[in-house]
């Protein structure tokens, strides 16, 4: 388990379970002291008994001193023995092995700062060829890169770019098309890419423009200029894969997280909250209402959502239906009949 926070240090960490315990020691007690060997006067031998299942995590080694910026991203490449790491201008390669020393991939700073036109925001090795990775960046393009070719991989295999509407641009277009988040599907054949407004489908031979693009909240784009304020045009959202590649998800405001399935093209907006998570607890859909709509039963006004709640983080399990939602302080997860809802 590999771990990285909003800071330039990487830890690995063991998480482990535990459901049984040692009993029956010869030369301790009880309470784990050492006793007086003059005590001892027979031995036994230690049995494990059963006992509520306890999770550890412990910390492994440290990668440290390797980013002077923040690192937004890491990735466990497919061979098991590499990872990455990402910052807003490199992308370092590490040796799980070797924590004092990393090789840097990627290296976008300009020799004058003032010169910088784009930073990166996320990465991602291929699951399948370790020699592929893809990084994406705050202009909204995704660089698919082939370490076979160079040490440094300045210059990218694939490039990914959806052409801009020049009737549709405007002040936030710059932002809202940055890139928050890519993730390769299980397959390897496609990239699913995340920006505020939006997630899309990649096709890795289609350069030209994206496959499916699924509008997450488009209700929020009247109210552009308000987020751009509060700085809520800056979160970063994630998105997800469920093990089959047919179904996407990605977070929302108001503790709302968004479903896609790629194949009945229907989706549903479903709710991470105290309520939802008691046990066997069935989600309800949820619906947003654009402001100034026909509003329905039950529907919320978008004028009523919370911005201080929102989904960022999200996952799904790679085999099971079951997901992780991350809402603010809060971890909850699902399974089961949660996919049902799209069917």
């Amino acid at each position: 388990m590999t771990n990285v926070r909003p800071a330039s240090t990487i830890k690995l960490w063991k998480v482990s379970e535990r459901d049984k315990r040692p009993e029956g020691y010869n030369l301790k007690d009880e309470e784990g002291h050492i006793k007086d060997m003059s005590t001892v006067t027979s031995l036994q031998v230690p049995v494990l008994m059963p006992m509520d299942l306890m999770v550890e995590v412990s910390p492994r080694r440290v990668f440290a001193n390797a980013h002077t910026y923040h690192v937004n991203s890491i990735s466990v490449n497919s061979d098991y023995e590499t990872y990455m790491s990402a910052d807003d201008l490199r992308i370092n390669l590490w040796h799980l092995d070797i924590t004092d020393r990393s090789f840097n991939i990627v290296d976008i700073k300009p020799t004058n700062m003032e010169d910088l036109t784009e930073v990166i925001t996320a990465a991602e090795f291929h699951p399948h060829h370790c020699n592929l990775f893809v990084y994406s960046s705050s202009k909204g393009t995704l660089r698919l890169c082939d370490m076979r070719e160079a040490a440094l991989c300045d210059k990218h295999s694939k490039l990914f770019e959806e052409p801009e509407d020049p009737s549709a641009r405007s002040f936030f277009s710059e932002i809202i098309s940055s890139v928050s988040d890519v993730k390769f599907s299980h397959s390897g054949r496609y990239l699913l890419t995340r920006d505020y407004l939006t997630a899309k489908v990649w096709d890795l031979n289609m350069e030209s423009k994206p496959l499916e693009t699924y509008q997450v909240h488009d209700y929020l784009r009247s109210k552009l200029c308000s987020l751009y304020e509060n700085d809520c045009i800056f979160d970063k959202f994630e998105c997800a894969w469920n093990g089959s590649d047919s179904v996407i998800m990605t977070g929302a405001y108001n503790n709302f997280f968004r479903m896609f399935d790629r194949n009945t093209k229907r989706d549903v907006t479903l709710e991470a909250s105290r309520e939802s998570s008691k046990p066997r607890a069935v989600l309800k859909p949820r619906r947003v209402c654009a402001a100034g709509g026909k509003r329905r039963k039950d529907d919320i006004s978008v004028d009523s959502l919370d911005f201080t709640k929102k989904i960022l983080h999200t996952a799904w399990h790679p085999t099971e239906n079951i997901i992780a939602i991350a809402a603010t302080n809060n971890l909850y997860i699902f399974q089961d009949k949660l996919n049902s809802e799209l069917h």
